[in-house]
């Protein structure tokens, strides 16, 4: 921009001796333009102060926050051995040498068992079932295969109190949502698999009864075989006549729309699902079902 600008000026007159008309002009500078005020911006880095300061203040809580142990439960159903490693902060479990929520097994094996049977349950543990809590973890090590007693619940305070103390003492126990009686055997069953299911991801569900002698590195070696089909049952099955007397114990009800042998049907004292099939279980309706009373 030049320093000086030249106008046209009309302020002086015209010489009358002049032939030709005279133009004067102004050297004034020209006055610079005042530049835009702006005002500088102060809402928004506060802003930014505030957000960075507050999650500066949540980061650190966070991290200062004990990481609360897991408790390994399905609903009202409980692993009483993991929760039991869990609470002693264990290293021992788990792929990476920790506990993990839903460990991979070859099959998980549930003993089906009962408030009276306390005796049988000591001489599995004097046998083949493992009778503490270290034990259990080598026996899981070596074959591929978790073992627990499962059992429901009751309003016996008494029963409680010494499944309790059982409890504390071996912490081999799956506590199931199922009402612990002969009649509901069925609805335990199913609350087993459904529980067992949502607590370990084993390749197949074992039930078994209190009162037989397992192998476990047979039955190890059993689940281990390659299968062409992913919906399997290994078991025993049966049949036999049909009690249509009254006056004998396991009579017949519906006797005459049976005949006078049952259907061969799956046997159970001890028999083992597929993942598959047990996954079908555990997320039908309970409702889908009809149960027979035992």
């Amino acid at each position: 921009m030049p320093l000086f600008s030249h106008r046209l000026s009309h302020s002086l007159p015209v010489s009358s001796s002049s032939s030709s008309s005279s133009h004067s002009y102004s050297s004034k500078p020209l006055k610079p333009l005042k530049p835009a005020v702006s005002f500088p911006i102060t809402v928004f880095p506060v802003i930014c102060l505030v957000f960075g300061l507050a999650g500066t203040i949540f980061a650190v809580s966070v991290l200062r926050r004990p990481i609360p142990l897991p408790i390994f439960r399905c609903g009202n159903a409980e692993d009483t051995f993991r929760s039991f490693y869990s609470a002693s902060n264990s290293r021992q479990l788990g792929d990476n040498g920790g506990l993990v929520d839903r460990p991979k097994l070859l099959g998980f094996v549930g003993i089906q068992t009962g408030f009276g049977s306390a005796d049988r349950r000591a001489a599995l543990r004097a046998t083949w079932f493992s009778s503490d809590p270290d034990g259990l973890l080598r026996l899981e090590q070596a074959t591929g295969l978790a073992f627990r007693f499962v059992i429901g619940r009751t309003k016996d305070a008494k029963k409680i109190g010494q499944l309790r103390k059982e409890v504390d003492k071996y912490k081999d126990f799956m506590l199931i949502d199922a009402e612990e009686e002969y009649a509901n055997l069925p609805y335990k069953t199913l609350a087993f698999f459904k529980a067992a299911f949502a607590l370990f991801e084993a390749d197949y569900y074992v039930k078994a009864d209190d009162d037989i002698y397992l192998r476990p590195d047979r039955l190890a070696t059993l689940l281990a075989k390659e299968r062409k089909h992913s919906q399997t049952y290994i078991g025993c099955m049966k049949k036999g006549p049909v009690i249509t007397d009254p006056k004998l114990k396991w009579y017949e009800i519906s006797g005459h729309l049976l005949g006078n042998e049952y259907f061969q049907h799956a046997y159970g004292p001890i028999y083992v699902l597929s993942a598959e099939v047990v996954a079908s279980l555990a997320t039908a309706r309970n409702n889908s079902f009809q149960f027979e009373n035992v």
